[in-house]
């Protein structure tokens, strides 16, 4: 199969978070129409205190429900990504990542969604104007600190269940069981 010859997309649905286009794309034999959903570039950082991981609880529509997630959000205008995920952290708990180290960047969907998404890890950081961890604001509803053993546990049983979060988590297990030495 030969790539397809694509139409320009089309508007089909614009808010201030996401546009939706339609692209038809013509395989020749064939035409296949696709909705493609721009929401922007994400960042988000996973911040490391020995053993511990920073998780934000923010109240997420989908499951009506509060979710533990790692810090982050959307990329601004002009901003870059590491720039990102330390003022989304600092917004979401008053923790200021100092040096934040790149973990992962990937595409949620690679037909429907574009929304290139970018994963810190950070373990230097200061607290000098850390908001109380049990506030409730416009950007989270509280924090904790959970030990990362738990928070793997918390994968894959259900209790972190947000893809960002998960992606991070694994991400960096993945990348600590590389630099070990195999036996």
């Amino acid at each position: 199969m030969k790539k397809p010859a694509l139409g320009k997309p089309r508007v089909v649905y614009e808010d201030p978070y996401c546009t939706v286009d339609e692209i038809v794309a013509d395989f020749g034999s064939f035409s296949k129409e696709y909705y493609v959903s721009r929401e922007g570039r994400r960042a988000g950082v996973l911040v490391l205190r020995g053993e511990e991981v920073l998780l934000v609880r923010q109240y997420r529509l989908l499951i009506d429900d509060f979710s533990l997630e790692i810090p982050g959000g959307a990329v601004d205008d002009g901003e870059t990504p590491e720039a990102a995920a330390i003022r989304e952290c600092y917004e979401e708990t008053g923790i200021q990542c100092t040096t934040v180290h790149p973990l992962l960047g990937y595409q949620l969907a690679l037909d429907t969604r574009d929304n290139p998404t970018y994963l810190y890890y950070c373990s230097e950081f200061e607290t000098s104007h850390p908001v109380p961890a049990d506030r409730s604001g416009k950007e989270s509803a509280g924090y904790s600190w959970i030990r990362f053993s738990e928070c793997m546990s918390m994968v894959f049983d259900g209790r972190i269940c947000d893809s960002f979060s998960i992606i991070a988590l694994l991400g960096y297990h993945a990348m600590l069981s590389r630099s070990l030495p195999r036996g």
